[in-house]
């Protein structure tokens, strides 16, 4: 029997991996390959939180494979032509990988089909989604845009089918073809900025199984609410591992055990799998929406270039505790809550003016989670100009959305704890704090935290108007 090469991509494990079983069938050996190609995801390589996830991702992997008998190859260079060698230097008569649908990640498939030309088999199966997104269409036969009607469409579908277990052995080849190392990747950063994520993370998916274990024993049978704490953890945290591929949503899916029966907070949460899902499927229909907005009328948006506010709420130095929090736990962290991640975003593109796609760099550089599709539709759902996204008038308040998510300024105090001493009363709004108390928490506004860069109320009226210069003319 010939040897099959499994190429992994964003599939790193081997628990509920119907490619590694569809490998192991053909009775051949299966040799394990992992290609560093940073140039193959074209404009959008991995950002800095990301190799640092995969560095030890892979490792992870590696260890795992070697538990039955196999091992982790490793290479580097154009997946095309990387594949085209092992395939010469192995005898391997079929390639298995998992298929993306990221625009680059697409090209690239498309290219390794053609050089591998007619003489290798090249299996492509959908290992990362619950359902592909040509399965899913309108009445017409077109995308969806909507969410709703979307996920009934899904739901419509057959049951989700099993999960299958990892395989207890590997048959590997007698000769094992060239590998780099994992280090040699340079995945890790030369300066030791990672100490946060070091202790907040466990990537691989050992990490990713004790995540699903914890939330499903601890959060879930709250989650409808505590979603939307940020000061608790109650939400899965399983986004990174998800990406990665470490766990496979038809895992999560049969853990917890499905919609049918389900209770309202297991319905919530599977329906956030549900907008993974609506993220990928939207993307892979209109992959130009990385960079360009899916709603036309928001290419003519009067966007600002204002490096100094742009600056200001990268660092977490806006003057509104909320957002500098949510600013400060991305940054240490390498992650931020959802419902943070919808007001800092809100608050870029509609109090600064500045463009979602700037936005959208940023949490591509600095989150642990940063997937394309999910990246670039929660970014435009808060411009207002991608698919069932928020009406760009619907402007988030940082100061109420602080005082009703985070009442007691837990979350505030634990990432911004300049202003811990400020009485809840005053926290999620300083600058209404007499002097006197301002002064017995330490706090001194414009010196030890930045006053407001922006009045909301001011803010809101710009973003309006601007919205009105887009609108007038339809």
């Amino acid at each position: 029997m010939t040897a099959t090469i499994l190429w992994f991509r964003n599939d790193l494990r081997l628990d509920d991996h119907d490619g590694l079983h569809h490998a192991a069938r053909t009775g051949g050996t299966v040799v394990p390959l992992f290609i560093h190609d940073p140039e193959g995801e074209g404009a959008w390589r991995p950002g800095a939180a990301s190799r640092w996830w995969l560095d030890r991702s892979l490792r992870s992997l590696d260890e795992s494979l070697r538990s039955i008998g196999s091992r982790l190859v490793v290479r580097s260079g154009d997946a095309a032509e990387v594949l085209r060698d092992v395939v010469r230097e192995t005898g391997a008569s079929r390639v298995v990988a998992s298929r993306r649908h990221e625009p680059s990640a697409r090209r690239q498939e498309e290219s390794v089909a053609m050089a591998l030309g007619s003489d290798v088999e090249f299996d492509r199966l959908e290992t990362t989604l619950l359902f592909s997104p040509e399965a899913v269409r309108t009445g017409g036969g077109d995308p969806y845009r909507v969410f709703t009607p979307f996920w009934r469409s899904c739901l419509r579908q057959a049951s989700i089918p099993a999960s299958k277990s990892a395989p207890r052995a590997l048959k590997a080849p007698r000769s094992w073809p060239r590998s780099e190392s994992i280090e040699s990747l340079a995945l890790r950063p030369k300066i030791g900025w990672d100490g946060g994520l070091a202790e907040a993370w466990n990537p691989g998916e050992s990490g990713a199984k004790s995540r699903l274990a914890a939330f499903r024993k601890s959060a879930i049978e709250s989650y409808g609410d505590g979603r939307d704490r940020p000061a608790i953890v109650g939400t899965s945290m399983l986004s990174p591992h998800l990406h990665f591929g470490e766990i496979s949503p038809r895992r999560i899916w049969n853990a917890i055990g499905g919609v049918d029966g389900a209770g309202e907070d297991t319905v919530k949460f599977l329906t956030e799998i549900g907008w993974r899902e609506f993220a990928h499927h939207v993307l892979a229909a209109y992959p130009g929406t990385t960079d360009e907005p899916l709603r036309g009328e928001f290419s003519r948006f009067p966007w600002r270039r204002d490096e100094a506010g742009l600056e200001a709420w990268r660092r977490g130095s806006t003057g509104y505790p909320l957002v500098d929090a949510g600013m400060r736990q991305l940054w240490r962290t390498g992650w931020m809550h959802n419902r943070v991640r919808m007001v800092v975003a809100s608050f870029l593109v509609k109090h600064l003016l500045v463009s979602w796609t700037e936005g959208a760099r940023w949490f591509w550089d600095t989150l642990v989670d940063a997937d394309l599709a999910s990246n670039t539709l929660g970014w435009q759902w808060a411009g207002g100009c991608g698919a069932d996204a928020a009406p760009y008038f619907r402007i988030f308040n940082p100061v109420l959305q602080g005082e009703k998510f985070d009442r007691r300024g837990e979350y505030v105090s634990q990432w911004v704890p300049e202003l811990a001493r400020v009485p809840a009363k005053f926290l999620h709004r300083p600058w209404e704090a007499p002097p006197a108390v301002l002064a017995t928490a330490g706090v001194r506004l414009g010196e030890t935290y930045p006053r407001p860069i922006v009045d909301h109320a001011t803010a809101r009226k710009r973003a309006l108007d601007a919205l009105s210069k887009i609108t007038a003319g339809r």
